[in-house]
């Protein structure tokens, strides 16, 4: 790519004049967002799959109305012969030069949950306070709409006839773990090339202040079983001196953390986050953690939430306090969430996290490992030109700075595309802030935030017209 001075800089009348054009067709998208939020498209076996159906067809007209594309179909993959979610992708190749980018969002949706804890209908787009409420209406149909209204921006300013490439790919199955990604990706791989992705799947630091994702921790998933003896026992008959499983467990897992909360597994990667501003206070208020609660951890709170590793036991498989009985258990199952950092290797910690419990399991009981789940960490290339020339967009459509922030979750599928696409720059970007609620009752997309992603992404992608 040359003309890199370009993308340093916006002026202000293309601001304006993107902007404008957003103002006029913001209340189409709107409209699209809540027709889209109203199809319960969810990726569970446990839901009708003829939502997603719905969904991806809903996505793939969407993209056919704008008239910039080659091609737009409905495509899908399938992993041990076992179809995957629908999945939309369209492509318009570069000319003369210019780069392409690659637009991914996800249709696909989390189920609603209780019904109880939501204040408005979960598929009926609600607007209350500056927000707009419903299950997907931040994640991620959010996303789909504003790279909708990025395409139709960039048309009307450039002309039908602009240079720049751009690929689509809209998910159908990311909430429920992307199985089929990788194949897809494999499959797809002509139609998904790109100079850079954006995935539009993460948020900004506030409302107000946009943010590049830059980092990403990643997943090591860990199902144990713990053994100590070859049947069940009469906890009175044989208790204090035969050590059942459910006390070894207990016992093996209180290693995991030391005395502060800090993991105590030896060997994995500890590094520091941006120096955002971010109290304590603040924190508290975010997670509803209410003192006299203490916080675990050391360092600054966003080492701790970005850059540290984490450890949380989601899950026990012994009895259920409703079915207990005055039994020594002969066998435990724990399922070990660690989170590593950015710079650390999902293997390596896979081994590091085994050899402490290897070392640490209590009185000679037997320890086997059962299934394991990895994600590698993500850290965005800081001196690429496609981060630049976000965050000028960014800058320009906030107007205030752009944050670089991390998440402490984990998106595995980028790994996925850094290996599939290794040439190819990755921003993540989004639409959520803390009040959001993504994942949780009561959703929710802010509309003035929403509007300004909008501005920045077809800034972004005009300038990079200017490119090649």
């Amino acid at each position: 790519m040359n003309n890199f001075s370009s993308i340093n800089q916006i002026d202000q009348s293309l601001v304006a004049q993107v902007r404008d054009v957003v103002d006029g067709d913001f209340a189409r998208r709107i409209g699209d967002l809540g027709r889209l939020v109203k199809i319960e498209g969810i990726a569970w076996d446990a839901f009708d799959a003829a939502n997603l159906e719905s969904s991806a067809e809903a996505v793939a007209e969407l993209l056919r109305e704008t008239g910039i594309f080659e091609f737009v179909e409905i495509r899908r993959a399938e992993l041990d012969s076992i179809p995957g979610s629908p999945a939309v992708v369209a492509r318009r190749a570069a000319k003369n030069g210019k780069p392409t980018f690659l637009l991914y969002a996800h249709h696909d949706v989390q189920p609603p949950g209780n019904l109880d804890d939501w204040e408005t209908p979960p598929f009926e787009p609600t607007l209350k306070n500056g927000r707009i409420f419903a299950r997907g209406a931040a994640d991620d149909k959010a996303g789909i709409v504003a790279h909708l209204t990025a395409l139709e921006t960039i048309r009307k300013v450039l002309g039908d006839d602009f240079d720049l490439g751009i690929s689509v790919f809209i998910e159908g199955e990311e909430e429920a773990g992307s199985r089929t990604f990788r194949t897809f990706l494999d499959e797809n791989r002509d139609v998904l090339a790109a100079d850079a992705i954006v995935v539009a799947d993460s948020g900004n630091w506030t409302a107000d202040i946009p943010a590049l994702t830059t980092t990403l921790r990643g997943l090591v998933s860990q199902v144990i079983e713990v053994s100590t003896i070859d049947h069940a026992l009469h906890s009175g008959m044989y208790g204090g001196v035969v050590p059942d499983a459910m006390t070894a467990m207990i016992r093996l897992l209180a290693t995991l953390h030391t005395p502060d909360g800090s993991v105590a597994v030896e060997g994995l990667v500890n590094g520091t986050a941006s120096p955002l501003p971010y109290s304590e206070a603040e924190l508290r208020r975010d997670a509803g953690a209410e003192e006299p609660l203490e916080l675990i951890g050391s360092g600054s709170i966003l080492d701790r939430l970005w850059a540290k590793p984490s450890i949380t036991v989601i899950g026990i498989d012994g009895q259920s306090v409703a079915l207990s009985s005055n039994t020594l258990l002969p066998k435990v199952k724990a399922k070990i969430s660690l989170r590593i950092a950015p710079g650390d290797e999902p293997d390596k910690a896979l081994q590091a996290l085994r050899a402490h419990l290897e070392k640490h399991v209590p009185f000679g009981a037997k320890l086997d490992y059962l299934e394991i789940e990895t994600g590698k960490p993500f850290k965005a290339d800081a001196s690429g030109w496609a981060q630049t020339l976000a965050e000028t967009a960014l800058q320009a459509a906030f107007e205030n700075e752009t944050a670089l922030i991390g998440i402490g979750g984990s998106i595995p599928f980028i790994a996925d595309l850094m290996e599939v696409f290794p040439n190819a720059q990755i921003l993540v970007t989004g639409v959520e802030d803390a009040d959001s609620r993504a994942h949780s009752p009561n959703e929710s997309v802010e509309v003035a935030s929403l509007k300004k992603a909008m501005v920045a992404e077809a800034l972004m992608l005009i300038k990079a017209n200017e490119l090649g």
